[in-house]
Formats: C-alpha cells, structure tokens, sequence
C-alpha cells in the first residue's frame, strides 16, 4: 500500500518567487596551499564509522487547522416565567410555583435528580478539590537528623581549691562571653583558704579568664543586665549568726565591667520578720517573666511553688496560689517561653511541667531517676524541648514531640555532679556547670535547635490535652473523696447509734432495779411503822402473809407485762388486801 502525503499552503506563504538564469562563473575567494600544514597532518588509521541498523528517518512537518478559543460572558436572568406571569410580582410568581410543585412530572423529576445532586453534596462535602491545606503553614525547614550533641570547650576552675560553678549567664550581645559563679553550697564546709573569685570567659579561649571578678564574699548567683552588658548583678552567700535565729542574707552587688576592681554597690535584703519566723519558707529559686510584669513565681526548699502578685495592697492577695508536687528542694523554676502559662519545676528525682489552670496536681511530669536531678531549663527556639541535668553527671533533652517517656538525648558530660546549666538565646549551646568548677559547653544538632513544621500547635495541643485530662482526674478524686467522706460520717452515725441503744438498755434495766429497791424499801417501812403503832406485837396472821403474797405475785405480773407500779399504788393495794382478810369471817 503506497502512502500518500499531500501538503496544502498557499502559493503566497512559500515566500518570494525564485528566477533561474545563465550566466558566466565567478570566482568568489581563492585559498592557496600551506606546505607547513601538511606536517601537522596525521592519518588516522584504522578508521570507525558508526552505522545506525534501522532505517533512518526524516523529520517532516505538517501544517493544521488552527482552533480559536476566545472567553464570552453571559448575563444571566431569571427567565422561563409563562406570558400572563409577571416576574416582578411576588403574589403571581408564588402562586405559580405553587402549581408547578403540584405537577407529577416536576416531582418525578426532582425525585430522580435529587439522588444524583445529593450523591454530589457528599462528595464535596468529603473531598475538596479546591482546599489549599498548606498555605498558612510556615516555611520552615525540617530535618531528619537524629539528635546529637557535641563538646566544644571545657572551662576549667584556674584555682587550686576546686569550687562548686553554681550559676552561668550569657552576654546578651553576640553570646560569646559567659559569665561562670563560684562558690561552696556545703554549709559551714568551706575551705578557710577558698578563694572568692568568679570570672568571665571568652568561648574562643578557655585556657584564662577573660575578666575576674572579685566580690567580697563568694557569688551564688552571676547574671548580666539585658540591655546593658555592661553591668552585671551577682548574689554573694555571706551569713551571720543572731543571739536566737539564724538568718542567712544575700549580699547583691552589681558590676561596672569599665571598673572592675571593686563593686559599686552593696546591698542586704533581709525578707524574714520576726512575727513570721516560725512559719516561713525558705525560697531557692525565683521566676520572672517580663511580659507578666505583676506576677513572680517563688520555689521553696519545701517542694512547694507559690505564685505572687507584687501589686497586691493586702496579705491575703499577695499569694495567688501554690503547687504541691516535690518532695524536696525545687532547684529550677522557668515559665515557658512561648506559652507562659505552663511552666517547669525541678527539683528532688523528677522534672515537672504545670498549667497554671490545673492547681492540684501537674500536668506532665518525667519517670523518677535514680540521681538527683540539679537544674533545668527550656530550650528558647523549640517549646517542645527542655533540658536537665543530675547528679551523676548526666545531660537530659526531652523532646515532647518525639517521645514523652524518655529523653530524647541523654549525654555523659562528666564523672562529676552537675549543678547548673544555661541555654544560649539561639538554642545551639549549652553550658554546664559542675560540682568541681569545670565548665562543658556543648553544641547541640540542628534537629534540637530548629523550630519543626507544626511544632507550636503541636506542642500548645499537647499542653491543652494533658489540662483538661488533670481536670477530669482533679474532679473524680473530688468526688470519691465526698463519697468516702459520706461513708465514714455513716458508719460514725450508725455507731453513734448502736452506742446509743446499749446505753438506753443498760439504763432502762438500771432504772427498773433502783424503782423495785425503792419499792421494797418502802415496803418495809410502811410495814414498820404499822408495827409501831399496834400496842402489843403480835403473830403475823395467814391473812397477812397471803396479802403480801399476792402484793408481790401482783408486783412480779406488772414487771413482766413491762408496766411500772408506783408505790402508793403497791401500798393501796396492800391495804385493801388486810382489810378483806379481817373483814372476812372467821
């Protein structure tokens, strides 16, 4: 079968009409030979050649119909209305809607249509083909390296009586400098011959200190001014010893870095009054946020957290509220950067995260170690991510969204008890103090210092979940203890009563003996006295002796019967009985 192609153009789109003529030939350049080319000439032997086995093709093109489109608009309005209908009457229109709705065939034909519009509505309504589900999300890069962290300096103690580092602080600009406190917390064990120095250093060079500090008592606390870097503020642990209470001051004193020989200033601050000694609690860490300007958070030896207000004018308003949940000293306490409202408390073999809506009990809170647990702190990029450190030398970073059981990263930093630890404002570094004054900085990986895609709801869900689960608990624990309550007040009652009856028996039956030796008391003295009055004794006579008989048959009926005879009763009766006997004939 032969195959046709036909090519259809006009005559005008092939261009201008080519003329052929004779003429002459010309010469239009000559190239004369090179002799010192021919040197440079080599031939090639033996020769390739590439050959293709199937056909070759040409490529040809074809010219086609060309469609036009073109966008028309459309105005649409409300039409179909019969002739005697006007649309803009609203009484006719609804009449004839009316009618129309009453017509089998407009039924028929909205019942068979309504099946395929609804199967419609349900698939829109379950997958939505024009939702745009990452656009509010932001552009931030997520990692998949595993968490890691790396030493990078060690600082050591340049002194040869090795002290406790026991607060850091970083330089607010630029965080190249850290600022490491020195001192001895064992009480009253501190070596004569301590030095009291503390120092600055610079992170390129750990071999010296950049700048040395020298307080007149050893620093507890070291902290740089965040808008003046300048000035720094320590707290020194000076004592002295009063004739009946012992009170132990913080020294503050404040650092001019231009003038560093001397601190410029001292002040003591004593909190403890003598009316309130005995009920007072030592505090040990203290929380401030900047933007909760009337709140401060106070941790105490104790275990309990109490949340103030600076701006309240009586007592009673100062303490907001307090938190129960150690058992020991809380050596860490920190609001979290990006919801203030949950914070971490640090202290005794756990770490802590609290909601300040749940009071009795927190929120989430990590497994008991076996080593004492020194310090804490939340990362300042990842609201997810916090850190801690023991006593057996040990680095935790907890990752809420990764897993909540166990640490993300747990890393041996020394043989020694760590104290304190400080998170640069980037998240990247770390510094751990010791108990013997060496200094670790350590870089973290960027899985742990980077802001995960999603992670501030997740992290806000989370919070808000394990709230409203402490909630639910909070209120059954209410309720089984009102109803334990109602048990234990009716088995009270119910002795009160089963008490109550054996009393009421043993009275009843006290009553009934003391009424019957009254009764025969009684007895005998009428009886008695009936003898006085007679001249001459006689012998007592039948009558007499069947009367009191019968008195005391008749006495023995009414116990019985459970009646009470009175004792005028009993000597009617025995009166009436001897005047029938005598009456009676002989």
């Amino acid at each position: 079968m032969e195959i046709v192609y036909v090519y259809l153009k006009k005559r005008s789109e092939f261009g201008k009409q080519c003329n052929f003529s004779d003429r002459q030939a010309e010469l239009n350049i000559d190239i004369s030979p090179n002799p010192e080319l021919s040197a440079l000439y080599v031939e090639r032997n033996p020769v390739d050649t590439g050959i293709q086995c199937s056909a070759s093709m040409s490529e040809h093109e074809a010219n086609t119909e060309r469609f036009e489109m073109e966008s028309c608009g459309v105005n649409h309005v409300e039409g179909g209305w019969p002739k005697d209908v006007n649309p803009q009457e609203l009484e006719q229109t609804i009449r004839f809607r009316k009618k129309v709705e009453k017509d089998e065939n407009y039924i028929n034909a909205v019942m068979q249509l309504g099946s395929i519009m609804e199967h419609c509505i349900k698939q829109n309504n379950a997958i939505d083909i024009y939702e745009e589900y990452f656009d509010d999300e932001e552009a931030v890069e997520v990692t998949e390296e595993a968490p890691s962290a790396k030493t990078i300096n060690v600082f050591r103690d340049p002194q040869e009586i090795k002290r406790t580092a026991t607060h850091l602080s970083w330089h607010p600009d630029g965080n190249r400098k850290l600022a490491v406190a020195y001192s001895c917390l064992k009480f009253q064990r501190a070596p004569m011959s301590m030095n009291y120095d503390s120092y600055i250093w610079d992170l390129e060079n750990p071999n010296r200190p950049e700048i040395t500090l020298k307080p007149s008592s050893p620093l507890v606390t070291l902290e740089y001014n965040p808008k003046d870097s300048h000035v720094l503020l320590g707290g020194c642990y000076n004592g002295q010893i009063d004739k009946k209470p012992c009170l132990l001051h913080r020294h503050v004193m404040w650092w001019d870095i231009r003038k560093i020989s001397e601190p410029t200033e001292v002040v003591i601050m004593d909190i403890s009054r003598k009316e309130q000694l005995e009920n007072a609690l030592g505090a040990i860490s203290l929380e401030f946020e900047s933007t909760l300007p009337t709140k401060f958070m106070v941790g105490t030896e104790q275990g309990i957290v109490i949340s103030c207000n600076r701006k309240a004018k009586t007592p009673a308003e100062k303490i907001v509220c307090t938190f129960y949940g150690h058992h020991g000293p809380i050596y860490a306490l920190q609001r979290n950067p990006f919801y203030p409202k949950n914070f971490l408390t640090v202290g005794d073999w756990t770490a802590r995260i609290w909601s300040e809506d749940s009071r009795e009990s927190s929120i989430m809170w990590t497994k008991y170690h076996m080593a004492y647990l020194s310090d804490g702190a939340w990362s300042p990029v990842r609201p997810a991510v916090f850190f801690t450190t023991k006593m057996d030398g040990t680095l935790d970073i907890w990752d809420l969204v990764f897993k909540q059981c166990d640490p993300a990263l747990s890393l041996k930093v020394c043989d020694d008890p760590l104290f304190c630890l400080r998170v640069q404002d980037n998240g990247c570094l770390i510094a751990c103090g010791s108990e013997l004054g060496t200094t670790t900085l350590l870089e973290v990986s960027s899985s742990l210092s980077t802001l995960q895609r999603n992670e501030k709801n997740i992290a806000s869900s989370i919070f808000e979940r394990e709230t409203r689960r402490e909630k639910i608990l909070e209120a059954r624990h209410r309720e089984m203890r009102l109803k334990e309550k109602g048990k234990t007040e009716g088995k009270e009652d119910d002795q009160k009563e089963e008490e109550a009856a054996l009393d009421l028996d043993e009275l009843v039956s006290k009553a009934e003996e003391e009424f019957f030796e009254v009764i025969f008391s009684e007895l005998k003295r009428k009886e008695a006295e009936a003898l006085k009055k007679k001249p001459k004794p006689r012998k007592k006579s039948s009558m007499e002796v069947e009367g009191s008989e019968e008195v005391e048959e008749y006495i023995g009926e009414e116990e019985e019967a459970g009646g009470i005879i009175g004792v005028n009763a009993v000597e009617d009766m025995s009166e009436e009985v001897v005047e029938e006997r005598e009456n009676e004939p002989t």
